[in-house]
C-alpha cells in the first residue's frame, strides 16, 4: 500500500508560514478566550475555516500534482455541517421545530445504502477465482468467464503487495484481488506460498453460521427443547393464576412439602454456569456500526479487556439471516467475547439464547435494554423493556435457563429524563440471576444532550453489590477513567471515547496523556485497512466495504484534539474542536470535519474512490456525492 502525502507534507515552508500567520491573528483577535462548548487550544494554532480548508487543498494539489479527482473538496464533499448549536432554553424551544408544533427529530434517516458489488463493472465468476473449474450454471451464468477479458476492464491495483497473501500464505480472491499483481504469474494463474499456508491452516475467525444451519432454521426445523420446556412453565403458571382469579381451587396432581416456584423449575445451579471474572477490566461498548470485527482488533492491541459484538436482532438471527449472523463473529484475539441481543418477547428471546449457546462460541450474552432507537423502543424492546418489568423478568430468566455462559444486561438511567428507574430495576435483576450490570448514566431522552451523571451510577453500584456493576458515559482520558473508579463502579466501559481515540486502553493502563503523532494514527487506519481486507475480502466489494466503514469511524476520530495543542488537559467529551492548524499537513487532514477530507485520507490507504461512489455518515447531514 501506498501513501500519497508524507506526515511533514511537500510544502513545509509554506506551512511554517501559515502557522506563523494564523498565530499572529490569533494573537490579535484574542481567540484564547473560552467559547461555551468548545476546547480550549493553544491560540497559536487557532485558525479560520476559509484559511483551514485553502490549505488543505492546496497541500493535497501539491502532493498529487493536480487537483485531486479534479474538483475541490466542496464541489465533491458538499458544505460542512453547522457547528452543534448550545442547548436551548425553553422560551426559545417553543419556537423551533415544524409547523405542527411537533419536534424534529433524528439525521439521515433516509440516506442512501448503495451496495458494494455496484462498483464493479464486471465480476469474475467464482469457479474461475477457484481453481478455473467448471461453472455449475454454464452459459446461464451472469458473470464473467474471460480471464483476458475481465482483466482488460478490473480496476487498476491498489498497491504491489497483498496483505493476505503476505499472512496467509494464499489470496482466496485470485485475480479479483485488488492487489493481484503480487501473486498472479504472467499467465494468470495465482501463486501460493506452501511455507505460510501450513503455518495458518486454521481459520482465526468462529462463530460462522453454516448452511446447514441456516437452510434450517428457513425451514424452522431447529429443536429448542429447552426454551419449550420453560415456555411451558410460564403458560401453565397463566393458567393457574386465571382459574384461581375465576375462584378455582385446582388440587395438586401430588402430595407436596410446599409450594413450587417458578425459581424450583428453572433456575440453574450455580455452579453449572461458565465463571467470568469482571472485575477491574476494561470494556469496549457495543457499537452499531463502527464496533466491527477489525475495529474490534485494532482495541485488542491497544488493551481493552473486553470486547462484544454489534446489537443483534433475536428475530433476524433465528430467521438465519446472513448479515445478523456476521455480528456474532468472534476474531482469536479477543479472549473474553459476549455477544448483544435485541428483542421484546420471552420466547424468540429464549430460543435465541438457546440457539447462541448450541452453536457459537461465546463467554457471556448480554441484553440490550438501553437502545433509544424509536424503531426498536416502540416495539418495546431496548430501553422499552425497562418499563415492561414482567416482560424483562420472563426473559431474563429464560435465558438463563437456557444458557451455559453468564447473562448480562446493558441499561440506561431511565426512559424520562427526570425520572430514573434503574435503581428500582437493579435490585430485581440480582433476584432474577444476572451475572453483571451495565449502566449508562443518561436516560433514553436525554441521548448524549447533557453529560453522564456517574453519581446516580456511584449509588446503583452500592445497590447491585455483589453483582458487578460497570459504568459508561463520557470517559475520553485516564483521568476521566480514574474519577468513574472512585464511584465504586466494577469496571468501565468505554464506547464513543474508543472511537474518538481508540489508544484510551493504553493510556488507562499506563495512567498517561498520549500525545500521538498523526503518522502513528495513519499506523492504526493501516491496521484497520489490513484488517478490514482480511474480514470482507480484498476484491472490489471489499474494499469498498472497508472503505465505508473506515469512513463511518473517521467521522468520530476527527474529533480527536492532539495533546500538544491543547491550552487545558484532557480534552472534555462535550467539548467540539474550533478549527485549528496541525503540527504538519497530515494532522491538520485529520482535523477536518469535512467529508470530502475523510475521503482523501481513505484513499492513501485503498487507492482512488470509484465514479460512482457516494458516502452519507451516519450521524451528520454531511456527504460525499
Amino acid at each position: 500500500m501506498h501513501l500519497c502525502v508524507s506526515e511533514k507534507g511537500q510544502g513545509g515552508k509554506a506551512f511554517e508560514g501559515v502557522m506563523e500567520k494564523a498565530a499572529a491573528e490569533a494573537t490579535e483577535k484574542g481567540t484564547n478566550v473560552a467559547v461555551k462548548g468548545e476546547a480550549a487550544i493553544r491560540p497559536e494554532f487557532l485558525t479560520t475555516k476559509e484559511k483551514f480548508h485553502g490549505f488543505i487543498d492546496s497541500e493535497w494539489r501539491g502532493s498529487k500534482g493536480e487537483k485531486a479527482s479534479g474538483q475541490d473538496t466542496k464541489e465533491v464533499g458538499g458544505e460542512e455541517p453547522e457547528a452543534k448549536k448550545l442547548k436551548l432554553d425553553t422560551e426559545e424551544k417553543s419556537t423551533q421545530g415544524k409547523p405542527d408544533g411537533k419536534r424534529l427529530r433524528g439525521q439521515n434517516k433516509s440516506r442512501p445504502h448503495t451496495k458494494p458489488t455496484t462498483y464493479d463493472e464486471k465480476r469474475l465468476c467464482l469457479s474461475v477465482i477457484q481453481d478455473n473449474r467448471e461453472c455449475p450454471f454454464g452459459d446461464k451464468c451472469h458473470f464473467e468467464h474471460d480471464v483476458a477479458q475481465y482483466m482488460a476492464c478490473k480496476p487498476a491495483d491498489i498497491g504491489q503487495s497483498c496483505y493476505l497473501y503476505d499472512t496467509f500464505g494464499k489470496c482466496t480472491y485470485g485475480l479479483s484481488c485488488r492487489f493481484a499483481k503480487a501473486h498472479t504469474t504472467s499467465d494468470f494463474k495465482t501463486m501460493e506460498n506452501t511455507d505460510l499456508v501450513k503455518t495458518h491452516d486454521r481459520n482465526p475467525v468462529k462463530n460462522s453460521l453454516s448452511k446447514d444451519l441456516q437452510n434450517r432454521l428457513r425451514k424452522r426445523s431447529v429443536a429448542f427443547k429447552k426454551s419449550e420446556e420453560y415456555l411451558k412453565t410460564l403458560s401453565n403458571n397463566r393458567n393457574k393464576t386465571a382459574q384461581q382469579g375465576n375462584g378455582m381451587n385446582i388440587a395438586p396432581p401430588v402430595k407436596t412439602v410446599g409450594p413450587l416456584t417458578d425459581v424450583d423449575i428453572i433456575k440453574l445451579r450455580f455452579c453449572e454456569k461458565k465463571q467470568v471474572d469482571f472485575k477491574d477490566k476494561l470494556y469496549l461498548a457495543p457499537l452499531t456500526t463502527c464496533g466491527n470485527l477489525p475495529f474490534r482488533r485494532v482495541c485488542k492491541r491497544f488493551g481493552v479487556d473486553i470486547t462484544c459484538g454489534e446489537m443483534a436482532m433475536c428475530t433476524n438471527l433465528l430467521q438465519g439471516q446472513q448479515s445478523e449472523w456476521a455480528l456474532l463473529k468472534r476474531h482469536e484475539s479477543e479472549d473474553l467475547f459476549g455477544v448483544q441481543v435485541e428483542g421484546c418477547f420471552p420466547d424468540t428471546m429464549t430460543r435465541c439464547a438457546e440457539l447462541i449457546n448450541n452453536n457459537t462460541d461465546v463467554d457471556f450474552v448480554d441484553i440490550n435494554s438501553g437502545c433509544p432507537i424509536e424503531l426498536v423502543y416502540k416495539k418495546g424492546g431496548g430501553c422499552g423493556l425497562m418499563t415492561r418489568t414482567r416482560k424483562f423478568e420472563q426473559i431474563v430468566k429464560g435465558m438463563n435457563y437456557v444458557l451455559d455462559v453468564p447473562l448480562t444486561v446493558k441499561i440506561r438511567t431511565g426512559v424520562q429524563e427526570k425520572s430514573n428507574v434503574a435503581h428500582k430495576l437493579i435490585p430485581e435483576m440480582k433476584n432474577w440471576g444476572v451475572s453483571m450490570i451495565t449502566l449508562h448514566g443518561r436516560s433514553r431522552e436525554q441521548r448524549y444532550t447533557k453529560l453522564a451523571d456517574w453519581d446516580y451510577i456511584s449509588s446503583c453500584s452500592k445497590l447491585a453489590n455483589p453483582v458487578p456493576l460497570f459504568g459508561n458515559g463520557d470517559i475520553l482520558s485516564y483521568e476521566d477513567a480514574m474519577k468513574a473508579r472512585e464511584t465504586g463502579v466494577s469496571g468501565l466501559m468505554i464506547a464513543r471515547g474508543a472511537l474518538i481515540k481508540p489508544w484510551i486502553f493504553t493510556e488507562i493502563k499506563e495512567s498517561r496523556h498520549w500525545d500521538i503523532s498523526s503518522s502513528e494514527r495513519l499506523d492504526i487506519l493501516k491496521d484497520f485497512t489490513n484488517f478490514g481486507l482480511e474480514h470482507w475480502g480484498c476484491d472490489t466489494r471489499g474494499v469498498e466495504k472497508t472503505r465505508t466503514f473506515m469512513l463511518e469511524w473517521l467521522s468520530f476520530m476527527c474529533r480527536y484534539i492532539p495533546v500538544g495543542l491543547l491550552e487545558r488537559v484532557p480534552q472534555k467529551i462535550n467539548e467540539r474542536p474550533p478549527y485549528y492548524m496541525g503540527r504538519n499537513y497530515l494532522e491538520t487532514l485529520m482535523a477536518s470535519q469535512n467529508v470530502g477530507d475523510w475521503v482523501r485520507i481513505s484513499e492513501m490507504l485503498l487507492g482512488p474512490v470509484p465514479k460512482n461512489f457516494i458516502f452519507l455518515p451516519k450521524h451528520k447531514a454531511n456527504s460525499y456525492k
